[in-house]
């Protein structure tokens, strides 16, 4: 006759049964499944809006709801925007002779943070990646490319991430480019402020050798 299994046993293989029921549970569930947010981070956030005033929670709400029913893509550029162009396509002040590529409008927060560009954007919606299913067709490519039929852009300036897909997508573009007679620049891959050599990847390393410069 076999040994009885111990409680630790019995549970091998299956998954957690969710420790809560109703309504608190489904909201924990629902949590998890945002990015960056695992089961504990999710059990912590529910708890907080249980104990939050309804003030709060109505906030909160009417801003969740308000993203849904206000915010749309820029008809330009792709950025997020809440009328028919965002407010960077609207400034006049902008250098239009220069366009940054990005994959997502979140990247054009993280670039307009550090003030050292002052052109117009664009808005691919992601990268290339065939294990995904996702190819140029996929991409916002088509409208970076009628925007420059005008001969109006002297630059466009490749800023997708520095991984595979990114570097796929870079590629892709600069031969595009090429072909249009539109000069393209990658911004340049290196070494962190800060960093420490020892924990440089290898493709990190390499591309910081090949963009040194004279001091």
């Amino acid at each position: 006759m076999p040994a009885a299994l111990t409680g630790c046993e019995r549970f091998v293989g299956k998954e957690t049964p969710p420790v809560f029921d109703g309504a608190i549970q489904d909201l924990i569930d629902e949590l998890s499944l945002l990015p960056g947010v695992g089961p504990k981070s999710a059990q912590r956030i529910a708890f907080h809006l249980l104990e939050a005033d309804a003030e709060d929670i109505n906030r909160l709400t009417s801003a969740l709801n308000a993203v849904k029913t206000k915010v749309t893509h820029c008809e330009i550029c792709g950025n997020l925007a809440e009328a028919q162009l965002c407010s960077i396509c609207q400034d006049e002040r902008r250098d239009r002779t220069v366009i940054c590529v990005v994959e997502q409008a979140q990247d054009i927060q993280a670039i307009e943070r550090t003030h050292a560009y002052r052109g117009l954007y664009h808005v691919l919606g992601g990268a290339i990646d065939p294990m995904r299913g996702i190819g140029p067709d996929q991409l916002r490519i088509r409208g970076l490319l009628s925007r420059l039929t005008d001969g109006s852009v002297t630059e466009v300036v490749i800023a997708t991430d520095p991984n595979i897909e990114g570097e796929a997508t870079a590629t892709y573009l600069a031969r595009m480019l090429e072909s249009v007679s539109v000069p393209a620049s990658r911004l340049a891959l290196g070494l962190p402020v800060g960093g420490d050599l020892e924990y440089a990847d290898e493709v990190t390393l390499g591309r910081a050798f090949e963009g040194r410069r004279r001091v």
